[in-house]
């Protein structure tokens, strides 16, 4: 006999009065439910947080949870019915789920309509006041600083071209404050922006720059820039100065990097340890619990984030602020269809009025990229019961307590200066959001998650707090507070109150579970185009070719004979440009030869283990998980010299124009890269890029899914779980594996990536266009970027190609070498890093770049050989780069060649990989976008 269930036994309905509940764990087509008096069946499987109508719906009607409608039935939906919309349906179906699913929706989402009506605007009273407040141990600053919760020294990447540098600073500064009592870490603060010229971020950069050096937990910060960079530490200083941020109040230095990279680290660790002692004298003191800021943050949502998680912050937000406190929720398109909810108690109308006019403007943004908002809702969010922007939303402003008063709409990292409830324009990325919070102020992150997310920022502790209980105990070495405690019966003010003492603790300087795991990372506001059609210009002359337009297909450029028909004899070298004949050197081309393992697609110099995290918060445990197994040596060997992690910052949402189009294949190259021996798979767990996406994409393209690893953040229980798994994996793999068969490799084996990030001597120029065409007349690839300076010479393109005025791109960008030849990657910036992680992409084993006097960073897998001519390169620039032209011109190409063939056969290694100056980021285009 079929047992029938309460209602309260296996769903939730948010408000009384909703005509649609959430299944509170897994439930099956044909199981009975108690609705109306009635034992009711339910229609199909009804996955944890999805929702099924608890009384009849008629056509047109509106769905309702939190008493709020989030869509409109298309036709009747019986009692007992799951209730889903196209958007979910088309989810489902791309994962591994087994699971009874309709054929066809029953709801469609929603229009967003709210408009304020100025005249019937009544200003809300200030959120009540609690006395006497209650205190924490926190450290004082100057008046305008406030109260930090931790005391860090900060190593800021002004901007992304020394991210590589601050990370490596942090490693090598490691366990330098163990013995300084107060002092609670050396942390870099590294991210991806700064160094794009006329960028549309650049206020949101400098006011987070800004508000990262003066917060009140950082003790001291040294900002490091390159000196070139749009945004670079004079930059910086002067907007600190001309907007008041009070820099002189606290210990700080600007470093530029000057000559070797070493000799900057050593700079720069010179300046930290003379801090010590400094930094140390500040000590712990009560201080009222009206100093604390917090931010209110999500990640990972699911349905349940607006019934237990989001609304028990609330209750903490609602009683710190009480304490004359402050808290900031933000993430804009989050809140898009939560208005009446958000403006139900605000100070003013001008405040309401500012709230709508930030939310205006971000639909605005995202339609200027071909995109909406309403499709902020990631494949994780989907999983997990939240089918639109509207639940998702209305779920997410439940991190507001209904009694509490809005005070004010703030931009983008702009400064909380007073008390009370904020609400801060940021996109729904939360890594970039939570920058904005702390650039503001906040000084305590609280973060609530569905799926467990297992983000943490480097100088500010984050409390997660988990939806349900199960997903509580599989992360539970992760996560801090178990908000599942109220679907289980625990009245939700005594899970505040229980919140606002872990709060006070964790202010005074008790470690968060993200904390004690050693992981942190940081994201700003990532740079958005607006649109607009770039091109590359020869110089003097017309298009070469818009990266948007069609590719004009795979077949390489045909390229020119480098040498005569008859190898007995061999033109003279010459020096000359433009239509001269190219040099040739028989001895180098032809002797050319180095050691080199066997792959199905060719000889290759190294095969590593590789971990390709497949989003942004997968990056970070994807690096751990690199290190350990380096520094463990599992499996090291003849095939697998080295593990590999992609550390990115792409993958969260699938609305985000170009940008999804861009990291999917990108990441693909990389898995399927000759280089990768063994291949591991890293998702988060609520990312679109998921593991699912990646096996049916793999699938797709005739791969065996067997040579893959894969592992989740979330599902395999959380950080310390999955690097056991991953460190598993690799070990029964090199053990498995035969040793790949040595060959000997030669011209023709050669997959190399070209690029200019300066202006190049024509005689360079005709050097690179000799070392091609032999390349590939040999039968080798070569991939040039599209952008930069190698094809705006007319001393590389004319020598090389039979139709030079043709340089239409046979690559999309990472678009995988589909035969050998000459080809051209289609580039949408100008951005360094981001051309090598394409042209890495495509397949190549090397990378050659003309740098001039402007060194870039290398890349973890793809070795970068930077190249400048000895005439043109300060002396003390001269030891980082990897090869200086000198001599006879006519020479050059062989001294390339050289340098090839000596990291090939593993007699040298690249300058930025020797050192670790390496960075990895996947391109956005020109539309591509935060949401």
């Amino acid at each position: 006999m079929s047992i029938t269930h309460r209602l309260e036994a296996i769903a939730r309905l948010p408000m009384s009065g909703d005509n649609t509940a959430i299944a509170i764990r897994r439930l099956e087509a044909g199981e009975l439910v108690l609705l109306d008096g009635k034992p009711t069946p339910l229609s199909h499987t009804v996955l944890e947080g999805h929702r099924f109508a608890v009384r009849r719906i008629e056509p047109g009607e509106l769905l309702l949870s939190w008493r709020l409608p989030f869509g409109a039935a298309t036709r009747r939906i019986e009692p007992g019915e799951y209730v889903c919309n196209e958007r979910v349906l088309h989810s489902l179906r791309n994962r591994s789920i087994a699971a009874d699913l309709p054929a066809t929706t029953n709801f469609v989402d929603r229009a967003i309509d709210y408009a304020l009506d100025p005249s019937a605007f009544q200003s809300a009273p200030p959120t009540p006041r609690i006395e006497p407040a209650p205190t924490f141990l926190g450290y004082r600053r100057s008046g305008a600083r406030g109260v930090g919760t931790r005391n860090c020294i900060v190593l800021l990447g002004t901007s992304s071209a020394t991210g590589s540098f601050v990370r490596a600073l942090e490693e090598r500064l490691k366990g330098a404050a163990t013995a300084y009592a107060n002092i609670d870490g050396i942390v870099a603060a590294a991210h991806t922006e700064g160094s794009t010229p006329n960028a549309n971020n650049r206020d949101h950069v400098l006011r987070t720059l800004a508000g990262f050096m003066v917060h009140s937990n950082v003790g001291a910060v040294l900002a490091v820039d390159a000196g070139w960079e749009p945004i670079n530490n004079a930059v910086l200083q002067q907007f600190m100065r001309d907007h008041g941020y009070p820099l002189d109040d606290m210990l700080h230095a600007f470093l530029s990097l000057r000559g070797g990279f070493e000799e900057n680290l050593v700079r720069a660790g010179e300046i930290v340890m003379s801090w010590l002692d400094a930094v140390n004298q500040t000590q712990r003191t009560p201080a009222s619990a009206a100093h604390l800021k917090l931010a209110l943050q999500c990640g990972g949502s699911d349905a349940f984030s607006g019934v237990s998680a989001n609304p028990l912050i609330g209750w903490a937000a609602h009683t710190i602020v009480g304490y004359g406190g402050g808290a900031n929720i933000a993430e804009t398109p989050e809140l898009i269809g939560a208005e009446p909810y958000m403006l139900a108690k605000v100070r003013d109308l001008a405040t309401a009025q500012r709230y709508l006019a930030i939310r205006d403007r971000f639909i605005a943004y995202a339609a200027a990229h071909h995109t909406s908002a309403e499709g902020n809702p990631s494949d994780g969010n989907k999983l997990r019961g939240l089918y639109n922007i509207i639940l998702k939303s209305i779920g997410a402003a439940m991190k507001k307590h209904p009694d509490t008063r809005l005070d004010f709409a703030i931009d983008y990292s702009e400064p909380m200066h007073e008390p009370g409830f904020y609400f801060m324009d940021s996109p729904g990325l939360d890594l970039e959001s939570v920058a904005g919070q702390v650039a503001a102020g906040c000084n305590v992150i609280y973060f609530t998650t569905g799926n467990g997310s297992v983000t943490n920022f480097p100088f500010v502790p984050t409390i997660k707090v988990v939806t349900t209980t199960p997903r509580y105990e599989l992360l539970a070495k992760d996560m801090d507070v178990n908000a599942g405690a109220y679907l289980d019966g625990a009245p939700m003010a005594e899970l505040g109150a229980a919140l606002v003492e872990r709060t006070l603790r964790v202010a005074s300087g008790e470690r968060t579970a993200g904390e004690r795991a050693g992981h942190a990372q940081v994201q700003i506001w990532r740079n958005w185009r607006q649109g607009g059609e770039r091109e590359i210009r020869r110089e003097g002359e017309g298009e070469i070719g818009d990266w948007r337009l069609e590719i004009g297909g795979a077949t390489p450029l045909a390229v020119k004979l480098p040498v005569q028909e008859s190898e007995s004899s061999y033109p003279a070298t010459t020096t000359e440009t433009g239509n001269s004949p190219l040099a040739t050197h028989n001895s180098p081309w032809s002797e050319f030869a180095y050691p080199a393992l066997a792959t199905a697609e060719g000889a290759v110099f190294e095969q590593v283990g590789l971990i390709v995290p497949t989003s942004l918060c997968a990056a970070q445990v994807a690096r751990m998980a690199a290190d350990r197994l380096n520094r463990r040596r599992v499996g090291i060997g003849p095939g697998r010299s080295r593990y590999v992690a992609l550390v990115h910052t792409e993958g969260c949402s699938d609305a985000t124009g170009e940008a999804i189009t861009m990291s999917a294949p990108t990441l693909l190259g990389y898995a399927t890269h000759r280089m990768a021996g063994r291949c591991l798979l890293l998702e988060h767990g609520c990312e679109v890029t998921h593991n699912d996406f990646m096996r049916r994409r793999l699938a797709e393209l005739g791969y065996d899914l067997n040579r893959f690893g894969w592992a989740s953040v979330q599902l395999d229980g959380g950080i310390a779980s999955v690097l056991d798994k991953i460190e598993a994996w690799f070990a029964a793999t090199a053990e498995s594996d035969p040793a790949p068969a040595a060959v000997q490799g030669g011209l023709g084996s050669l997959r190399i990536g070209l690029l200019a990030t300066a202006p190049l001597p024509a005689a360079a120029a005709h050097a690179l266009a000799d070392l091609a065409a032999n390349i590939v007349h040999a039968g080798g690839a070569v991939v040039a970027a599209q952008s930069g300076h190698l094809l705006h010479s007319a001393a590389f393109v004319d020598p090389l190609l039979v139709e030079p005025d043709r340089l239409q791109p046979t690559l999309a960008y990472s678009g995988r070498l589909p035969a050998p030849g000459f080809h051209i990657m289609a580039t949408p910036t100008d951005h360094p890093v981001e051309i090598i992680t394409g042209l890495g992409a495509t397949g190549v084993d090397v990378v050659l770049a003309y740098v001039g006097v402007q060194p870039v960073q290398g890349h973890p897998l793809t070795p970068v050989l930077e190249l400048a001519t000895a005439a043109d390169c300060p002396s003390d620039l001269a030891p980082e780069l990897d090869l200086l032209l000198d001599g006879d011109p006519a020479g050059w190409s062989a001294q390339m060649l050289a340098k090839l063939s000596d990291l090939a056969a593993h007699r040298y290694t690249p300058q930025r990989m020797r050192t670790g100056n390496i960075d990895f980021q996947i391109t956005r285009g020109l539309m591509g976008i935060s949401l």
